[in-house]
């Protein structure tokens, strides 16, 4: 898996949602060997045993069963502690989802590939979440965040940082506009924003937001991104210039030693993966200084057409 990343052109890895327990030793080998480097973790890093396929949501902090969050802090803890084993420097999070709304998001793109964005459904569905979600979330959000503190002490001791990702869906925590009480409940230098490029392209679609005021918003706690295109309005995770996400305009409005993390489908090919690359290095030199070269991350593991 590492061998296929650093073929493709790339010399530094985010390890994913999906990497297992039986792969850290090869992984940790391949490191102390001096092969690559690791930005960042994505949570749960490693998977779970009693989990089969990798899914960061297997666990919410936003849930209304005790155990379950009480299961995601000491899993988070796990992930911060093989952080500091690989010399990574960030750790990337998701928070939970608002329960008690409507899923909205799915619908809503189903309705914009139909041709039918603005008609009477997709209008008063997305009137009606909007009605839930404001209602529902500050609780599910407390939740989060009273889950968090004893994690973010945790990773403040031990020098790594908390990237709290942009999500996709809309009945996801945290919204947009939640980010600066996440920001100031939390009071933390150790805890920022990672920015997801295809989920915030989705959301722009569906006309939640605005892509470019979004990550403009929450530059001054930027820590690094995932970075995929989206076919729209609703196919994420394609390799950049697949799509309609506009990157000359907002890329260079990024810290250009930020981690630009390549977070695309397993379904994405060797070829595409490499010719986008080729073309990013064309468009944006500046984010190849020193360690700010794209990393890969191990969410793609096969050139699968």
């Amino acid at each position: 898996m590492i061998e296929e990343i650093l073929d493709l052109g790339f010399n530094t890895v985010e390890l994913g949602h999906g990497t297992r327990v039986s792969l850290l030793a090869g992984i940790q080998r391949l490191f102390d060997a001096g092969r690559f480097r690791v930005s960042s973790l994505h949570n749960f890093c490693p998977l779970p045993v009693e989990v089969t396929t990798g899914n960061p949501d297997c666990y919410e902090f936003t849930s209304h069963r005790p155990a379950e969050r009480e299961r995601a802090v000491k899993l988070t803890r796990q992930t911060i502690d093989c952080a500091v084993r690989l010399g990574a420097t960030y750790v990337v999070l998701h928070l939970g989802r608002v329960h008690t709304m409507r899923v909205c998001t799915r619908p809503l793109i189903a309705l914009a590939k139909e041709g039918r964005r603005y008609s009477k459904e997709a209008i008063q569905l997305k009137i009606a979440a909007v009605r839930e979600r404001e209602a529902s979330a500050p609780a599910y959000l407390h939740r989060a965040l009273e889950c968090l503190k004893p994690v973010v002490e945790y990773a403040m001791e031990r020098n790594v940082f908390l990237g709290v990702e942009g999500r996709h869906s809309y009945e996801e925590v945290p919204g947009e506009r939640e980010f600066d009480e996440v920001f100031a409940n939390l009071d933390s230098p150790n805890v920022g924003y990672w920015h997801d490029f295809g989920h915030l392209q989705v959301k722009q679609n569906l006309g939640f937001v605005d892509h470019a005021e979004a990550l403009g918003q929450k530059r001054d706690r930027f820590f690094g991104c995932h970075l995929h295109d989206t076919i729209w309005p609703g196919e994420d995770h394609q390799v950049p210039f697949a799509g309609g996400v506009d990157f000359t305009r907002l890329i260079p409005t990024l810290p250009a030693n930020a981690p630009f993390v390549w977070e695309m489908s397993p379904r994405r090919t060797t070829e595409s993966i490499a010719a986008a690359l080729m073309q990013w290095r064309e468009r944006f030199p500046e984010t190849f200084n020193g360690n700010a070269a794209p990393t890969a991350a191990t969410a793609f593991t096969g050139p699968r057409p």
